[in-house]
């Protein structure tokens, strides 16, 4: 949770250190740019996976997932001591994108090991469950990131906010790193990587023992393409939507995103524990086809509303879509690929996806609004969508072909 808050915590307060960073007549062009600084941290998840999954898979679930929150950590501390443009000039943006790469690497690694080290200590029948509880603790890192946000808002008045209270939260995700480096340090490792062979742990993690499953590689870029695109659409770009296009104040919007995150939150391990006894594939397909028909009159009823009800109840409508892939896709990817590799397989060539479509939808979206074709957008994002609904019905139903229970099964 620390660790996503340190992430989400910089695309909630952007709207307050925008102008600290890139000085710009009109508040779209500000955004754009700290959105553009968003994106090219995302492009620091494929080699953070590729390395921190090759770590993991060779040293430990538990080394890596340390290591990751020291990373983060430090770059949260960075952000928050950066002096602004108007002091030290091009070099605030400069540090901001550093800081911002230096974050990437640390999620890049995150979110493979983290699903990796969930699908492993689960028990058969349950590992959908345990394994929805990373986009729970994802989501709750974004709700600690508003919850502060609106605290904040109600302490501070809006020049004071954009003059130093912005900070404040990124000394918070620093200082919580500290008691989550506790815990990792305590953690069991999981019983399927210590029972790796030795033959194994020679080519454990490497490209080479990867590239024997190609199909499995490539079903995790089509699983994750519409997903992400979806959920960074859904749970980023929406706060500045309604503020931007709908009108809506930046303290209503808190709220709205504060509500319809945390029901997003509780229905993830409820769709867990459903997936587990109906399999997976019902539930992507529910996305799939609901996101694929919806998602264009989702975004055209908001923008013309005007109203913080409506736009509430089409978030969480929007948010309940995105539930048939954020609750169970750690635990299709995971069923994929064998212990050997199976850090490095869920988390490369899904911190690529998301690289090249989660980490832009915000940046792709401004940018079409800020060129007068915002609509554009929202088809996009339906096509993305479109294009993982026929990757779910291409594939198999991964709890029933699954490399985790043929091995718990081999051991006993």
């Amino acid at each position: 949770m620390i660790e996503w808050y340190d992430w989400y915590v910089y695309a909630a307060f952007a709207v307050y250190f925008s102008t600290d960073f890139f000085p710009a007549e009109d508040t779209t062009s500000q955004l754009l740019n700290t959105a553009a600084v968003f994106a090219i941290g995302f492009l620091m998840r494929p080699i953070g996976s590729l390395i921190m999954g090759r770590y993991a898979d060779r040293h430990g679930r538990r080394a890596a997932l340390t290591l990751s929150i020291t990373i983060m950590a430090s770059g949260s501390l960075i952000i928050a001591a950066t002096p602004n443009y108007q002091t030290i000039g091009v070099f605030a943006p400069i540090i901001l994108v550093l800081a911002r790469l230096f974050q990437g690497l640390s999620l890049g690694g995150e979110y493979g090991t983290s699903a990796t080290y969930l699908s492993e200590m689960a028990n058969k029948g349950r590992r959908g469950f345990y394994s929805s509880f990373q986009y729970v603790t994802l989501v709750g890192g974004q709700l600690v990131a508003l919850g502060v946000q609106i605290i904040l808002q109600l302490s501070l008045n809006e020049a004071q906010l954009k003059a130093f209270g912005w900070r404040i939260p990124f000394v918070i995700g620093a200082l919580g790193a500290l008691a989550v480096l506790w815990l990792r340090l305590t953690m069991d490792e999981s019983d399927q990587f210590k029972k790796m062979s030795g033959k194994k742990k020679q080519s454990a993690g490497t490209i080479k023992a990867l590239m024997k499953y190609p199909r499995s590689v490539l079903t995790v870029f089509g699983l994750t393409l519409g997903g992400t695109v979806a959920f960074y659409t859904y749970t980023t770009y929406l706060q500045k939507f309604m503020i931007n296009s709908v009108g809506l104040d930046k303290e209503v919007v808190s709220l709205i995103n504060f509500l319809a995150l945390l029901i997003f939150l509780i229905l993830q391990p409820l769709a867990g524990l459903l997936s587990d006894h109906i399999g997976r594939r019902p539930l992507l397909f529910a996305f799939g086809i609901s996101g694929s028909l919806l998602t264009v009159p989702l975004f055209l009823v908001m923008r013309s509303s005007h109203s913080a009800l409506a736009a509430f109840l089409l978030m969480l409508l929007g948010l309940v879509i995105v539930t048939g892939y954020t609750s169970i896709n750690a635990i299709v990817k995971a069923e994929l690929f064998p212990t050997e590799i199976r850090a490095l397989g869920v988390g490369l060539p899904y911190g690529l996806t998301v690289a090249v479509f989660g980490g832009t939808a915000e940046f792709i979206a401004l940018l079409f609004k800020s060129l007068g074709i915002e609509t554009v957008f929202f088809f996009y994002v339906a096509a993305c969508i479109f294009v993982s609904l026929l990757v779910y019905w291409r594939m198999q139903e991964s709890s029933k072909t699954s490399y985790i229970e043929a091995e718990a099964v081999k051991e006993k």
